[in-house]
């Protein structure tokens, strides 16, 4: 797991976390007091982080869920097997907020996240042990669920270093130098509401209402400091993360991340995922940078092209994942011969096709229902973990020639930094701003 880099999950029923520098904001006091009790996912009331009637959540008696650490040297989320539902979400800071309303809403998220991902609520008093005259701490909907191996993984975006408002929280000199919005690729038709944020927050889980709840009461507790941007439901894994899972398969029915890094790949991680001590800016040592990519599949056009060019498009077999140039799916492709074809994705993806660039994907399928044209409007959450955008950026340039581009539109795009791990007693990003 992330946290610790150990195989054992953490005890599911560990206490509660430590309570965030200095209390409850102002700030987050502020927002349970007016914006309370709204439903669904709209930035409401925040969550009180102190004091009352410990009411924690329970689970069914002899429940073995998994749980994993939330502290450690790098962000639980990112090697960490890959759960079956993720809600990732996008927050832009509110205007006119300042240093110190950045820093109490990343302790109050903290501090949220490092209970939530223990099978606990937001805070002692819960949903139901509080005044029944005021707005509950915890939406109640988690009530009686699993852990279910929720994660939560936080992220900084370009913008929360410095837009049209300047430098307004100090950090400007401190932005990554290969932080910024990713270049326009060709075949890009991006929707600015589905598309970057000055935050980022990654929940998965195997239950989705276990992940919606964690989006859900962290969108709470921003009320006043960060508003929600846009999010993405996604179910049905496409990608693995060890070697104890199989490989899933993507909407057009193909297995897919074949070739992803795995998380007993030390060395790979360390080359290709990592921040490295010796990377700049030092704060950004043990992390990570996230890049997201919507990517609409056009179903109903994939689903009448004949098998064999499926195929041929893709550069391995639709039943078994080997790749056209013979074996079983984990051979190594061989590109010596025209078995393959020149422009195959598997082909134009690999590393010896990139100066051996890879990149650790986690992303997941997904549908939003239909289309104005009655079609499903559905395809790939691409999530991809990198030790420097610049890797994304160099694979999704080679991808030009790519055959599959007929038949996929990227639609969302997004890049955030994401620190390394958190240490008890502290906050996701503290080095930032030390």
């Amino acid at each position: 797991m992330d946290g610790s880099g150990a195989d054992a999950a953490r005890d599911a029923g560990a206490g509660p976390a430590t309570p965030p520098p200095g209390g409850l904001s102002r700030r987050g006091l502020l927002g349970l007091a007016i914006g309370g009790g709204v439903a669904g996912l709209a930035v409401g009331g925040a969550a009180g982080l102190a004091g009352g009637v410990a009411l924690e959540r329970t689970r069914a008696s002899g429940d073995a869920a998994t749980a994993y650490d939330f502290h450690g040297r790098h962000q639980a989320g990112i090697t960490t097997p890959v759960q079956e539902h993720l809600h990732f979400a996008a927050f832009d800071m509110m205007p006119r907020t300042d240093r110190a309303d950045l820093i109490s809403l990343l302790e109050d998220w903290t501090y949220a996240a490092s209970r939530l991902v223990q099978g606990l609520e937001v805070s002692a008093t819960g949903a139901v042990g509080g005044s029944a005259e005021e707005p509950p701490d915890d939406t109640g909907e988690a009530q009686g669920l699993t852990t279910a191996g929720l994660t939560i993984t936080f992220g900084f975006g370009p913008g929360l270093f410095e837009n049209e408002e300047g430098d307004r929280y100090g950090i400007a000199a401190s932005r990554p130098v290969g932080l910024e919005r990713l270049p326009a690729f060709l075949g890009d038709d991006l929707d600015p509401q589905s598309s970057h944020g000055d935050l980022c927050v990654q929940a998965c889980a195997d239950d989705p209402q276990v992940a919606v709840h964690a989006v859900r009461n962290l969108s709470r507790i921003a009320f006043g400091r960060a508003r929600l941007r846009w999010s993405q439901l996604g179910f049905g894994k496409t990608s693995r993360t060890t070697a104890a899972q199989t490989t899933p398969r993507n909407l057009f029915g193909f297995k897919d991340g074949t070739a992803n890094i795995l998380s007993d790949d030390a060395r790979a991680l360390d080359e290709h995922v990592w921040v490295a001590e010796t990377d700049q800016p030092a704060w950004m040592a043990g992390g990570s940078y996230l890049v997201a990519r919507k990517i609409a599949m056009l179903i109903e056009t994939w689903d009448r092209v004949r098998l064999s060019e499926q195929e041929t498009i893709v550069g391995r077999d639709k039943g078994e994942g080997a790749p056209l140039s013979g074996g079983s799916e984990f051979t190594a492709p061989d590109f010596s011969g025209a078995a393959i074809d020149a422009s195959a994705h598997v082909r134009l993806a690999h590393a010896d096709r990139n100066g051996g660039i890879r990149i650790l994907r986690r992303g997941y399928n997904y549908v939003d229902g239909n289309n104005d044209l009655g079609r499903l409007d559905a395809g790939l959450f691409f999530l991809s973990y990198q030790r420097d955008p610049a890797q994304f950026i160099t694979l999704q340039r080679t991808l030009s020639t790519d055959r599959m581009n007929e038949y996929i539109r990227h639609v969302g795009s997004g890049v955030w930094a994401v620190p390394g791990g958190i240490e008890p007693g502290s906050y996701v990003g503290a080095r930032l701003f030390s």
